[in-house]
């Protein structure tokens, strides 16, 4: 009975501090760079995912050679996606369950996945391609940004965090 009473306060006290008890809530801190996978490899790409609420989620990868395949990249991430074949290559129709279901890729006035890449410090530029033809440097990002139809201009990802 002890131990229930004793995690039952802790429990309420947690809850107490994060909704702020009863005081005015402070302003989140922004998350810290995220752990990369395969962290010994000498080199660093990032894919970072932002969906059209803002959510953000970012990914690190290492990798050996002086760049890694953006399929290789979202592969090795572990960010969910799908894909479908066109005549410029593959594109994404789903990334971290965004959206939960999809028949097609591009459902007119429905919002898509636009690709970005970075190199490193540089900003976002929009892929002019299909994933599977983007190779990314060291300490640079595949950028997946959900938009709006019509977007214009067309919103970037944010950025990342190092």
């Amino acid at each position: 009975m002890r131990k229930i009473l004793l995690a039952a306060g802790a429990l309420l006290a947690s809850i107490s501090i994060s909704c702020g008890g009863g005081q005015a809530a402070t302003t989140p801190t922004p998350a810290a760079a995220p752990a990369c996978v395969n962290a010994s490899a000498p080199h660093k790409a990032y894919v970072v995912v932002t969906h059209l609420d803002g959510k953000t989620v970012q990914k690190c990868v290492g990798f050996t050679g002086d760049q890694i395949g953006a399929e290789d990249l979202m592969n090795k991430s572990g960010i969910e996606y799908q894909s479908q074949t066109f005549s410029f290559g593959k594109a994404v129709c789903q990334v971290d369950n965004d959206p939960a279901q999809f028949t097609q890729c591009f459902t007119q006035g429905q919002p898509y996945w636009l690709l970005f890449t970075e190199t490193a410090g540089g900003p976002w530029t929009m892929a002019q391609t299909g994933y599977t033809a983007v190779n990314v440097p060291d300490g640079g990002g595949l950028g997946w940004r959900m938009s709006p139809p019509n977007a214009s201009p067309a919103p970037t990802p944010a950025a990342v965090k190092k």
